[in-house]
Order: structure tokens, then C-alpha cells, then sequence
């Protein structure tokens, strides 16, 4: 991942994490898939929540030069999701997370360590590993 992408990831990270979202989980998928190289996943507490995330991630990407090649779901926001190229950013309600969690399709994918900045770090926020 380039130095530029690294910064955009945690930055997505940090708004989400500022929006309230939950179940923030980070997924390197390089050399797995073919889609992308990282996979952002977050949980918004109902409709609106998420698709108020999804504009906030917009706004903020804008402002750091980067706007998605593509954002699908956002008319009925149960789950958006929103390419980068090189993050896809995936946004849920819990239940179509539970239903749908792409963090099952890559069974390999290496849980990436992006601790949002305001987070304490010794809370149960920071994971490296494999999705087993």
C-alpha cells in the first residue's frame, strides 16, 4: 500500500470511529483477492446512521483528494459500500452484517492494525491476525 493510502485508511478510520460507527475492522486482502488491497468494515446503528457515515466518508475523502470510483446502497442504507480502487469501504446495519459479513469471504485476510487516534489503545480496538 502507498504512503498516500496508508494516511487515507486511517483516516477513514478515525472519522468512522468519531461518527460513532462500530465493529471498525480493517481486512488486507492482497494476494487473495484481486478486487482490492485492503477492506474497511464498519456498523452503523440503523438506516440513517450509515448512510450519514457513508456522507461523512464521502466529505472527508473529498477533502483529502480521493473520491470513490463507485458507492452502491445508499438509497436504502442497510449496507453501502464504497471503492477506493485500493479500499472498499463496506457499511452495515447489524443485520445484514451478520447476514453478509465479508470478512467470511476471505478466510486468510490479516486483520490490520488501525487504532482510530482518539481510541485508547488498550481496549479491544486494536487486533492483528488472521481471520481463521
Amino acid at each position: 500500500m502507498m504512503k498516500g493510502d496508508l494516511e487515507l485508511l486511517r483516516g477513514m478510520v478515525d472519522l468512522l470511529y468519531a461518527k460513532k460507527a462500530k465493529n471498525i475492522i480493517v481486512l488486507d486482502i492482497r494476494g487473495i483477492s484481486s478486487l482490492t488491497d485492503y477492506m474497511l468494515v464498519a456498523d452503523g446503528r440503523v438506516e440513517r446512521h450509515v448512510t450519514a457515515l457513508m456522507h461523512a466518508l464521502l466529505e472527508e475523502t473529498k477533502k483529502r483528494g480521493s473520491v470513490p470510483v463507485r458507492s452502491e446502497g445508499s438509497e436504502y442504507g442497510e449496507w453501502i459500500v464504497v471503492d477506493y480502487f485500493s479500499i472498499i469501504v463496506h457499511l452495515f446495519i447489524p443485520e445484514m452484517r451478520e447476514r453478509y459479513g465479508p470478512e467470511r469471504l476471505w478466510p486468510g485476510a490479516r486483520i490490520v492494525d488501525v487504532v482510530p487516534a482518539t481510541a485508547d489503545r488498550g481496549g479491544a480496538d486494536a487486533m492483528v491476525g488472521e481471520i481463521s
